[in-house]
């Protein structure tokens, strides 16, 4: 296995980078397709409705992200240490939490709709919208986050293509059908998350597909069994629990600053929500290309923590963050050309598109900013070391709150600046850990 790190390059870090980039296109073009189909009926109440909506289970959701990033780096740091059943464990582990947390979603959907209107303070009209998303989408659950494991097992297993076929069969059916809802039979913003409940429901159920495909044809190997037994053995389900605790809470964290960031928006009218829900969309295309190295560098960072390999370690974080900037570079580059093209497309609301163009510059800027941030959670899923992750993670939030309230006199420039150095708090407060991890592997 050292002899197998040994051969890291920019080629291997392309194998991995490659097809998760290209799939996580599709991801943020699903989000700006989205705006794009409700953006067409001409009022800014239907992008603020599916943005307020979209908000709820970006943030539920992504608060179970543990399952594909914890899945990636247990993954990954098996199959460096050459563990054939803890590998297949994993996946197994994975879907159980997946399947249970989105059952408990569903049972609990009317307290978590309560909650999350009472938290997001938008118009009657965005709200009434919103909620006939939410009351659609939240049957997906499951679904949704068994896609996450899956997601997370087959990067670990290095099987970025297997990652790019999914993800572009789930969201290119996503976007099929909100064309066909929305443009086609006239469902409005209900139409959008009945386009993304079937697009979850069928990407999982082929991934479950592929996923026993896999297994079955490596049950012929020494020790390849889907062992039910190891899957509940005591000590990996409970480190798995306890990473999974960490990235969890990291997660909430991260997600009530990008709350906090929209529902400030809201309370500033539904122009404002309008425009920078478009200024979000670029930076979720940003955060998406840039994923795809950041990826990389949890797949092979797992790997050289699992094989013990301090050089192979410090050869990804390296080659992994050299193109993680230049993409940054280029990104920014691309918005600053053709942002306000691209606001144009989004909206034909004359108040949203001026209003886009104004804040233009905190979108522009946003990607050179955040890459680092990226890339160290990266390095620190493959790792595994929730604790770190999550105590960076609490940090960070309470340094953009403090920044968020000592910048109101700016308005919604001073929001923006908040939200940008909240990317630096997070690069900040994580790095300082990564010489311990680095020592760690030394002795």
């Amino acid at each position: 296995m050292r002899q197998e790190m040994a051969s890291l390059n920019h080629r291997a870090i392309f194998a991995i980078a490659g097809p998760i980039v290209l799939s996580n296109v599709t991801t943020p073009l699903l989000g700006i397709v989205d705006t794009a189909v409700i953006g067409q009926l001409g009022d800014p109440k239907y992008i603020g409705g599916v943005a307020l909506g979209a908000l709820i289970f970006t943030s539920v959701y992504w608060t179970f992200g543990f399952l594909r990033m914890g899945t990636t780096g247990l993954t990954a740091q098996a199959r460096g240490a050459a563990d054939e059943p803890e590998l297949r464990a994993a996946l197994g582990r994975a879907l159980l939490i997946a399947l249970l947390g989105g059952g408990l979603l569903i049972a609990l959907q009317w307290p978590l709709r309560f909650i999350s209107f009472a938290l997001l303070d938008g118009t009657a009209e965005v709200e009434a919208l919103a909620r006939s998303y939410f009351d659609i989408r939240i049957w997906s659950a499951p679904a949704a986050l068994a896609n996450y494991a899956l997601l997370g097992w087959f990067i670990g297993l290095e099987r970025a293509r297997t990652a790019l076929l999914l993800q572009v069969f789930l969201n290119g059916l996503n976007i099929a059908l909100d064309f066909w809802f929305v443009a086609g039979l006239g469902w409005g913003v209900a139409g959008i998350a009945a386009g993304t409940l079937l697009a979850e429901l069928s990407a999982a159920l082929l991934g479950v597909i592929v996923a026993l495909r896999y297994l079955r044809k490596s049950r012929k190997s020494e020790g390849g069994q889907w062992d039910w037994r190891r899957i509940m053995a005591r000590a990996p389900l409970l480190r798995t629990i306890a990473i999974n605790r960490d990235i969890f809470i990291r997660t909430v964290a991260l997600l009530a600053a990008f709350a906090w960031f929209t529902a400030q928006s809201a309370k500033a009218g539904n122009v404002v929500l309008a425009a920078n829900a478009i200024l979000l969309q670029f930076v979720s295309v940003s955060a998406y290309f840039l994923d795809g190295f950041a990826f990389a560098a949890e797949v092979f960072v797992g790997k050289a923590i699992g094989a013990r390999d301090p050089r192979a370690l410090l050869a990804a974080v390296r080659l992994s963050g050299i193109w993680a900037a230049a993409m940054a570079i280029l990104i920014s580059l691309a918005y600053l050309l053709s942002g306000a093209v691209i606001i144009d497309l989004l909206t034909i609301d004359p108040d949203v598109r001026g209003m886009g163009r104004e804040f233009l510059g905190w979108a522009v800027a946003m990607p050179i900013v955040s890459v680092w941030c990226f890339l160290l959670d990266g390095i620190f899923i493959g790792a595994t070391r929730g604790p770190e992750m999550r105590n960076a993670s609490l940090a960070s939030t309470g340094i953009f709150l403090l920044l968020w309230w000592a910048l109101l006199p700016l308005g919604i420039d001073g929001l923006w600046l908040a939200f940008l150095l909240f990317n630096v708090a997070r690069a900040v407060t994580l790095g300082a850990y990564f010489p311990r991890l680095v020592r760690g592997l030394q002795v």
